[in-house]
């Protein structure tokens, strides 16, 4: 043991933190914070939202400027300008909040991080190339727009892996992947990891950092509070170092099954994006006081659902989606809301709030109906103490009401995002990913108000790419496969196996063939889905299946 102690210290670390401060005017992201990862080391960056973790490592990226302490590099001290320069030195950073151009193409996106004037057709090869070889499939030639946030995360991992870096950082890089892609993506880190790249990895699921990773620096409240070698410890054991507490349970109790509240009836839709899913004849119906999930692989017609279900983008026809007993599927977004129906769109920033405006602006938004005009005129301190409340009943970590959306972490400002809509008291509640990127204390407490929300008789539709997510919450499950959706079967009649095969278009009486025509490597690949999805010993397992 001490003989490999020694060896490790004789070689020089790849990077290497010293005493890193960053402090806002609000709160202290980063306190003395020390971290070392060496050559070939991946190493696990633990923390609760907000402690601190993506902004130290901005700070490496050379996206924010420390306030306080030191950054090496392969032993020499330096200072990270910017990302350009950090991309120089070797460093590349997946980010949890995607730094892409909507309007331009995969392919574009790209071509700005890489040096010079890149052949775009010869750069979409690489593109396919990578993609196909690491499993995380994407065409070139869309724009990000219409891509699912599942598909953006894919553009941003394939750009990194496109300049071969010496340091990869990876912030919360599986959030929406689906399990195969997430094997594949390990593998992919592991090569990486033998070829002497350092890999610092940040992510809130805990058996994958128990999985993946050799090292690990825990973070709270900006300040480093321990250290662990992740494959000695266990999921539960982590998130106590993480939280300073064991993790809850989900309570459920028995469903107590009411009317009809959001029913589709044949709902058929093309998609007006030429890369898009059409939708296809899909029936289901939400009953108040019972939670129904969609599992699905991102781009499978998720967005176009949550469009058509919302009101982003309304039907021709009236009868195929229905709130309440009204037939809605003319009708606007505002509308829907008045018949009911609260939203969380999987987009925390951009469709959920407005990055640059307030949590208080932001409630607004959505929240106008409950009492805060009069008049046409808005009562901005009812406003202002409904945000003040959210934040307190959802612990979100923020320096108040008037802070900005954009300055939240990511987990703090989905907390906010779901408590805005459900203390607007909905009769229907749709939520697409409801804890990505949010760590394992706020997703336990986000799961738990979902369920209570479902306990007072409201209809819930989950649209979620954990299946563990999913199997917690849910009562029944369906899955979204091109466009079509399966039978909903109750959580205790199915199991992640049957789900993964079903991801694939592959479940009893789906219709013609000739609309799936899955192929015997993509049942194959969607059979190891649901393998890949059984909960390590030690882990939460939910509900019984």
């Amino acid at each position: 043991m001490s003989s490999h102690k020694e060896t490790a210290s004789a070689v020089m670390p790849r990077i290497e933190l010293r005493g890193i401060t960053k402090i806002y005017p609000a709160v202290v992201a980063n306190k003395d914070v020390s971290l070392t990862a060496l050559p070939g080391e991946i190493h696990a960056v633990l923390g609760e939202n907000g402690a601190g973790k993506s902004t130290l490592m901005k700070i490496i990226y050379g996206v924010v400027k420390p306030d306080a302490g030191e950054v090496r590099w392969e032993g020499k001290p330096v200072t990270v300008a910017n990302p350009a320069h950090a991309r120089e030195l070797g460093i590349g950073m997946v980010f949890q909040h995607f730094s892409l151009f909507e309007t331009l193409t995969v392919v574009d996106n790209v071509a700005l991080a890489l040096p010079g004037k890149p052949d775009l057709g010869e750069l979409a090869k690489r593109i396919t190339e990578v993609s196909e070889r690491y499993g995380l499939p994407v065409d070139p030639r869309r724009l990000v727009h219409s891509l699912s946030v599942g598909e953006r995360q894919r553009v941003e991992i394939i750009r990194c892996l496109l300049v071969n870096p010496k340091l990869l950082i990876m912030d919360e890089p599986t959030s929406v992947l689906t399990p195969q892609a997430v094997r594949k993506l390990f593998e992919t880190l592991r090569q990486l990891s033998t070829e002497g790249c350092t890999i610092l990895y940040i992510s809130h699921k805990l058996d994958e950092i128990q999985e993946l990773c050799n090292n690990a620096t825990v973070l709270r409240a900006g300040q480093v509070t321990g250290h662990c070698d992740p494959r000695q410890e266990t999921p539960k054991s982590m998130a106590r170092m993480m939280i300073g507490k064991d993790l809850p349970h989900p309570q459920h109790g028995a469903p107590r099954i009411g009317e009809p509240r959001l029913v589709l009836a044949g709902l058929n839709r093309e998609s007006p994006d030429p890369f898009g899913t059409d939708l296809k004849d899909m029936h289901l119906t939400v009953h108040s006081g019972e939670i129904v999930g969609i599992a699905g692989v991102s781009g499978n017609g998720q967005q176009e659902l949550l469009a058509a279900i919302s009101g982003e983008e309304p039907l021709s026809e009236k009868h195929p989606i229905m709130i309440c007993g009204t037939e809605a599927g003319r009708l606007g977004p505002a509308a829907r809301r008045g018949l009911g129906l609260c939203f969380v769109p999987e987009e925390r920033l951009g469709r959920g709030a407005v990055p640059r405006m307030s949590l208080s602006d932001n409630a607004l938004l959505t929240a106008h109906r409950s009492g805060f005009v009069s008049n046409g005129l808005i009562r901005f301190h009812e406003i202002a103490a409904f945000a003040a409340s959210c934040i307190k009943a959802f612990d979100v970590r923020c320096g108040g009401p008037q802070s900005e959306a954009k300055s939240l972490s990511g987990g703090n400002l989905q907390k906010f995002i779901v408590g805005r809509e459900i203390m607007q008291k909905p009769k229907v509640l749709v939520v697409a990913q409801p804890t990505w990127g949010v760590d394992v204390g706020a997703a336990a407490f986000i799961r738990q108000k979902i369920i209570d929300l479902r306990n007072e008789g409201v209809a819930i539709l989950v649209l979620s790419e954990e299946l563990d997510e999913l199997f917690e919450v849910s009562d029944r499950l369906t899955v979204i496969a091109k466009g079509r959706l399966s039978p909903a079967k109750p959580i205790k009649e199915t199991n992640v196996e049957e789900i993964g095969v079903w991801m694939s278009g592959m479940w009893p009486d789906a219709g013609d063939p000739a609309h799936f025509a899955p192929s015997h490597e993509e049942a194959s690949e969607a059979g190891a889905r649901g393998k890949a999805e059984r909960r390590p010993e030690g882990r939460a397992a939910g509900r019984p299946s």
